[in-house]
């Protein structure tokens, strides 16, 4: 990968997606790196999409992927994964949250069609299947509650995909980062959810994949 990464980070409106993609980028100045990000915002007061472009290496110019080109997304909403898949590579990895938030439309067509069914999340992950056997989903709601604050789904992703050997940023340069732009009162709760998502994701992904020593 010759020390490049490429991510899309997507969810809904109010889930932090922008603030994730702060942490990121001060890791990188932090550490040295070459980061670019294009925000591409939706209608956030909505529960509306909102997806950043986030590209690390030194020749990196643009701060769009090109489809087919993501190393990886970063989902915290299922149904978003699949909105995004275009940019994946063939093979790439697909972490994801296991949270479902069903738009409106999708309400106001089971109103109208009483025996429709919601999108459900074995069906995300049989498409998702077409593209890539890297599907990682965990649960980061349930850890960000662990962690004291259901706010912190954000982070929690984050430390999940930092283990990886392919992410390019140190562990430890992200928790100095979390700890230097969340806010005060919220550290100690983002930093319990970074470990929470690492070692989850270390125990339960990192026999198939190459991963960092925690």
């Amino acid at each position: 990968m010759n020390g490049e990464f490429s991510a899309i980070v997507c969810g809904v409106g109010g889930q932090g997606i922008v603030l994730l993609s702060n942490i990121i980028g001060d890791a990188c100045a932090n550490s040295g790196l070459r980061a670019i990000t294009g925000e591409q915002h939706g209608l956030s007061q909505r529960s509306g999409s909102v997806s950043i472009h986030v590209r690390i290496g030194a020749r990196v110019r643009s701060p769009l992927i090109p489809v087919g080109m993501a190393d990886a997304i970063i989902s915290l909403e299922a149904l978003e994964t699949l909105r995004y898949l275009e940019y994946l590579k063939e093979g790439g990895i697909a972490l994801m949250n296991s949270r479902i938030m069903h738009p409106i439309s999708d309400t106001g067509r089971l109103v109208k069609n009483k025996a429709g069914e919601y999108f459900d999340f074995k069906e995300i992950e049989s498409r998702l299947s077409q593209i890539t056997k890297n599907i990682l989903s965990l649960d980061a709601l349930e850890l960000a509650n662990k962690a004291g604050n259901p706010l912190t789904e954000n982070v929690v992703l984050l430390g999940a995909i930092s283990v990886l050997e392919a992410f390019p940023i140190q562990l430890d340069a992200l928790r100095q980062s979390i700890s230097k732009v969340v806010p005060a009162k919220a550290i100690e709760a983002n930093l319990r959810a970074f470990e929470y998502g690492a070692e989850v994701f270390h125990d339960r992904f990192c026999k198939e994949m190459r991963c960092k020593s925690l």
